[in-house]
């Protein structure tokens, strides 16, 4: 039985919610696929894809996390050059934004690919509620990494995370997941640690304040918690080493090895970790225009875009086709196919 979720939300303004400092990463396709149709992206501000689009509710992620910037950026550009309105509103993250499509109180929603493949298999975080098959792939955008942020010298590895106050995520949440992955394959579990259960946010603010030595944040890097972070305390973001990453790619099929560039918090060298993708799904019975008009929005303006979030740099057709755990909404086959990409649909 499917439970009306309230969304006791406020709407983005994407121009207050972008950071000036906002660096890039590497982890991500080039831009080059994404800007092929350079024509139609240079005309950023002319109305196009297709007639009779609505309103939508895009919900994203917290105020502190990737989700939430971009979204609003990514909102604000679909609504003026497309016949479709979108809202992005901040959220819980991705399970509470497949439960929010689920529930009909919102129409498209990012979600790690993880999440995604969880909700659609019915395990991990859905094996309670079990399958959630109401929704469909719209687009990866970019890669999330596994950062495990530090603000002690001490800690080089995630070995030496035992016996510490680590934030692994809100309980249940897929930072959660990712946290017990990595743990794992080092041969942890969360006993071996002492966790608490805590936003990207507040797992700031308690490495701030010395309340816990270490912290899981999956994001995009850079990650506002973490970079507001790096103001005050010099940031120790603690790298996978080869094996390890070895390991947790043989043990889950949902991660890709990833680097988060030196420059993107100030540390002394690059860090090598793991990622999943950041997803945009739709709820199956969003109409194939308002689908469509998103990707149309997005990737005929990606110049615009980047020079106002520096995720958009990352954008690319391929990359955004990769999906395969989640069949593909019939309005993004649409526009793939235009492009000369065909995607899986159900």
């Amino acid at each position: 039985m499917k439970k009306r979720i309230a969304l006791a939300l406020s709407a983005i303004m994407a121009t207050g919610m972008i950071m000036a400092g906002c660096g890039s990463t590497s982890s991500a396709p080039a831009q080059g696929a994404a800007t092929a149709d350079s024509t139609a992206a240079a005309t950023s501000d002319t109305v196009g894809g297709m007639e009779g689009g609505t309103n939508l509710n895009f919900t994203t992620g917290g105020d502190q996390g990737t989700y939430y910037g971009f979204g609003g950026v990514l909102a604000s550009k679909v609504s003026e050059t497309t016949s479709t309105n979108v809202t992005a509103i901040a959220s819980g993250g991705s399970q509470a934004n497949i439960e929010f499509i689920d529930a009909g109180d919102a129409q498209l929603g990012f979600v790690q690919s993880d999440v995604m493949a969880y909700a659609y298999d019915g395990t991990r975080l859905f094996e309670e509620t079990g399958k959630v098959e109401s929704f469909s792939t719209v687009a990866a955008l970019y890669m999330e990494q596994v950062q495990v942020v530090s603000v002690d010298p001490s800690i080089t590895s995630v070995a030496d995370l035992k016996g510490k106050n680590v934030s692994i995520g809100a309980a249940g949440s897929g930072t959660y997941f990712n946290a017990l992955d990595v743990l794992a394959a080092y041969g942890m579990t969360e006993e071996d640690i002492n966790p608490t259960y805590q936003s990207f946010g507040d797992s700031a603010e308690a490495l701030q304040d010395g309340k816990i030595d270490a912290a899981f944040i999956v994001a995009g890097a850079p990650t506002t918690a973490v970079t507001s972070l790096a103001t005050s305390k010099a940031v120790n973001v603690i790298s996978i080493d080869d094996e390890h990453i070895k390991i947790l790619l043989e043990q889950s099929p949902y991660y890709s090895e990833a680097t988060i560039p030196a420059d993107a918090y100030g540390t002394e060298s690059d860090i090598k970790t793991v990622a999943v993708d950041a997803v945009v799904v739709a709820g199956n019975d969003v109409s194939e225009a308002d689908v469509y008009n998103f990707l149309y929005g997005v990737f005929e303006n990606v110049d615009s875009i980047t020079a106002a979030h520096a995720k958009g740099a990352e954008l690319d057709l391929d990359f955004a086709a990769s999906v395969d755990s989640v069949p593909y909404h019939p309005g993004a086959a649409k526009y793939f196919s235009e492009k000369g990409i065909e995607v899986p649909t159900k």
